[in-house]
């Protein structure tokens, strides 16, 4: 590779050395700078030694020993006054230890969405400059100030916590999606909808749901024998991604017996909104998406919606206008006191990622029960094993942070057939939620109790609107 990993590099050194150089022309008398030979040689780096780490991120975090002493052929010209300086760069030594991060893991080759890089220490640099034939180095006290200007220039732009990202994979298509704010959505009223009763009237109702969602759609309640009926009823959905998501809006007519009508329908583009601002819609009902279905020409009614999209305090930034290409960023971690919380609504993700070590007296088939606020989900359930794999993500819309507040998981195993004492815990654990207020995301791995060596990964985040 290193052929190529030359070219690119080299590409790189111009694309950034270009505005560098321009800095300088006209002062000092330069009128030109410019690379007349810019190769780093035939000789590669050589890897010494790889540190792995493991974590419970869902990244491969690597430091390689890396050393270099190559032959590169890298030569600046200067023009100065009527002069013509060549400087050259000569017996170039590297030994660095940067930090390679490849993250997040994802279902989609090449199975990581982004390169971090950054270095632990700064690097060791020997190097000769040749300037008209003569090595410039050799003056007393000049080869120590460029060698420590070099090293900190390199450290104040990647030192940890400073970081270079490259981006492999476009996010809309590697990583899994994560909420980004909620809709609030008031279903008002429907106008003069189908008949479709045999006393001349419908039962109307109306199914809300996200496009992208898998949860189950919202509902309100049924309005019996009204074909204008007014409801007047609010509901959050969890929104992932504003610019392509799409609200869709169903009036069905209620039946005792049998399948349910559907009197007509309605998309609304998330894209449609601003962040912040209620908008209401006042939509004619069709019977198809697609509106040159000649089916649609037939009046069904109308339906008026209010909504407004509320994104998350931390994801607000995102939507004042798009982030492309790669740049520095800087890793902080800060704790907020508890009269520095946030107060307001907002939503506790949990994501249930796996258990290992989990065994039952009878069964081994383990599936992950949350409990919170008195509200439970499941996990789906793994059969015959002790290290199950869920990553199964939960919900829980709050109207205040959960400070001081407990959620219980306990991981169970149920017999396949039918049999007496088909259910048996094989432990649990209760996880306090004021870190989680804090911190706004925890990510940890805990010993169960009841469970000889059983040991539970949870990721929890906090976010408030």
């Amino acid at each position: 590779m290193w052929p190529y990993l030359d070219k690119a590099i080299c590409s790189a050194i111009r694309t950034t050395a270009q505005p560098i150089f321009a800095e300088y022309i006209g002062k000092y008398h330069i009128k030109a700078i410019e690379f007349k030979n810019l190769s780093l040689g035939t000789l590669p780096p050589a890897i010494y030694g790889l540190k792995v780490y493991e974590t419970n991120e869902k990244e491969l975090v690597m430091e390689p020993a890396v050393r270099w002493a190559g032959n590169p052929n890298i030569v600046l010209r200067l023009k100065v006054l009527s002069l013509e300086i060549t400087v050259q760069l000569v017996d170039l030594q590297i030994f660095t230890l940067p930090r390679i991060v490849l993250k997040p893991l994802v279902p989609t080759f090449p199975c990581f969405s982004s390169i971090v890089l950054s270095l632990m220490e700064k690097p060791h640099l020997d190097f000769g400059i040749n300037v008209l034939g003569g090595d410039v180095m050799s003056i007393p006290g000049l080869y120590r100030y460029v060698q420590e200007t070099i090293k900190k220039q390199i450290a104040s732009l990647y030192l940890w916590p400073q970081t270079l990202e490259i981006p492999v994979l476009d996010a809309s298509t590697a990583a899994i999606k994560k909420p980004v704010g909620i809709l609030h959505v008031n279903v008002v009223r429907a106008l003069k909808l189908l008949k479709k009763d045999i006393l001349g009237t419908s039962d109307p109702y109306v199914k809300l749901s996200l496009s992208g969602e898998r949860l189950p759609a919202k509902k309100t309640t049924v309005k019996k024998n009204n074909l204008n009926p007014e409801w007047n009823e609010k509901f959050k959905l969890i929104v992932k991604e504003p610019d392509t998501q799409v609200l869709q809006l169903e009036v069905y007519d209620w039946d005792k017996v049998g399948g349910h009508d559907r009197l007509g329908m309605q998309l609304v583009p998330l894209k449609l909104l601003t962040p912040y601002e209620a908008k209401e819609f006042k939509l004619d009902l069709l019977k198809h998406t697609n509106i040159t279905n000649p089916q649609n020409q037939k009046k069904r009614g109308q339906i008026q919606v209010e909504m407004n999209f509320v994104p998350f305090r931390e994801d607000s930034a995102k939507f004042s206008g798009p982030l492309n290409g790669y740049g520095r960023k800087e890793s902080r971690f800060s704790r907020a006191r508890d009269d520095e919380v946030e107060a307001g609504a907002g939503l506790l993700s949990v994501t249930v990622q796996g258990a290992e070590d989990v065994e039952g007296e009878r069964h081994n088939n383990p599936y992950a029960l949350v409990l919170f606020r008195g509200e439970q989900k499941k996990t789906k359930m793994i059969k015959r094993t002790r290290d199950p794999i869920w990553d199964e993500e939960f919900q829980f819309m709050l109207e205040e942070p959960p400070l001081h507040q407990k959620i219980h998981i306990e991981v169970k195993s149920k017999r396949t057939g039918i049999s007496f004492r088909s259910k048996e815990s094989l432990g649990h654990v209760e996880i306090n939620l004021t870190d989680v207020v804090h911190n706004g995301r925890i990510n940890e791995k805990y010993h169960l109790i009841n469970s000889k060596n059983g040991v539970i990964h949870v990721e929890i985040r906090w976010k408030t609107v």
